[in-house]
């Protein structure tokens, strides 16, 4: 998959509430079943349209993003107190082994699926803990997201996160996207 970052120019687009029709907050939430001790982070972070609605129910949300730019608009557009900004890639991600509860990365598994990353995920999460993917999927038109070729399937991202030691919980497959949830 091709590797690129988002145009910070078009950053506001990425907090369009027509992200909705991909995933609610109240089925992200539902799957990652947070909890007010619990440390998450939000892989791709962005301008923290999904970081946001998760962070109320957490102890600590990390905001992860290969990209500042994207934290400071995060910064001026405003972020909750228990968000912390990490800048980092996926695959060298500056947490403790077992530190993280759980991860969700919304739109951006094609940009990190790689093997480094998916190992990084399970070292980072701990036993019993819960990845959440959602994004766009090789079944979709490509009216909108990346390009078609630039897409995974439910069935890769589930013997990805797999193969790493996770168990897919809970997959399905929809009009542009699938999402994907294990547990490790």
């Amino acid at each position: 998959m091709g590797f690129h970052t988002f145009d910070i120019d078009a950053a506001a687009k990425l907090d369009d509430p027509e992200r909705y029709r991909f995933v609610s907050r109240e089925e992200l939430l539902s799957h990652l079943g947070p909890s007010p001790e619990s440390a998450i982070a939000d892989l791709g972070s962005g301008t923290g349209f999904f970081t946001d609605d998760v962070a109320p129910y957490v102890g600590t949300l990390y905001a992860v993003d290969v990209q500042e730019e994207m934290h400071d608009f995060y910064r001026e557009k405003g972020a909750p107190e228990n968000v912390e900004f990490v800048t980092a890639d996926v695959a060298s991600l500056p947490f403790d082994d077992e530190d993280l509860d759980a991860a969700f990365s919304t739109m951006t598994y094609h940009e990190f699926a790689t093997d480094e990353s998916l190992a990084e995920l399970a070292r980072v999460v701990r036993p019993g803990g819960t990845v959440v993917v959602v994004d766009w999927s090789t079944s979709g038109e490509g009216k909108a997201g990346p390009p078609v070729d630039e897409r995974f399937g439910l069935g890769d991202a589930t013997d990805a996160l797999e193969s790493v030691g996770f168990t897919v919980t809970h997959g399905e497959t929809r009009h542009e996207t699938f999402i994907c949830v294990a547990r490790r």
